[in-house]
C-alpha cells in the first residue's frame, strides 16, 4: 500500500518517513472503517494493538529517544483519530469534499484527484470482501 508508486507521483518533493506512515495510517483507518462491527471488534483491536507497537518500533529504530517517542507516538494516535472521524462518512462526501479533506494530511501534494480515485477503489475494494478475505494468510485459527 505505502509503497505502491503511484501514490508518490503527485508529491512535489521527495517523500519521506512521515508521507509513507500518513498514507498507511488512512488505508487502516479505510480498514477499520469497513469492518467495524460487534462481532470483529477483538480481532480490529488485536490488529490496531499490532500496528501502533509496530510503529512504536519503528520510530525507535529510527533513533528517537524515549520522551521523544511518547510524544509522537500521542501525535500519531491523535492523527490517526482524527483520520477515522474524517473518513466515517467518506462515500457520502463527493469529490471536492474528499479533495479537501485529503488537503489536511496530505497538503504537498499537487493532484489529490488521483489519491481521491485511489481510496474510492480502495474503500470499494474492501468493502467487496469479508475482514477474514484480508486476514486468511495472516492469522491461523
Amino acid at each position: 500500500m505505502t509503497r505502491n508508486k503511484k501514490l508518490y507521483e503527485t508529491l512535489n518533493r521527495n517523500d519521506i518517513f512521515s508521507d509513507r506512515l500518513y498514507f498507511f495510517l488512512l488505508h487502516f483507518a479505510f480498514f477499520l472503517k469497513n469492518f467495524k462491527s460487534d462481532e470483529n471488534q477483538k480481532k480490529l483491536q488485536e490488529i490496531y494493538d499490532f500496528n501502533f507497537r509496530q510503529l512504536e518500533l519503528s520510530i525507535r529504530e529510527i533513533g528517537y529517544g524515549d520522551q521523544s517517542i511518547n510524544k509522537k507516538m500521542k501525535d500519531y494516535i491523535n492523527l490517526f483519530h482524527g483520520m477515522l472521524s474524517d473518513i466515517h462518512f467518506w462515500n457520502a462526501l463527493n469529490n471536492n469534499k474528499k479533495i479537501d479533506l485529503l488537503k489536511k494530511y496530505l497538503s504537498d501534494y499537487s493532484d489529490l484527484k488521483l489519491i481521491v480515485d485511489y481510496f474510492d477503489n480502495f474503500n470499494d475494494n474492501l468493502s467487496k470482501n469479508t475482514l477474514n478475505f484480508f486476514l486468511k494468510s495472516v492469522i491461523k485459527p
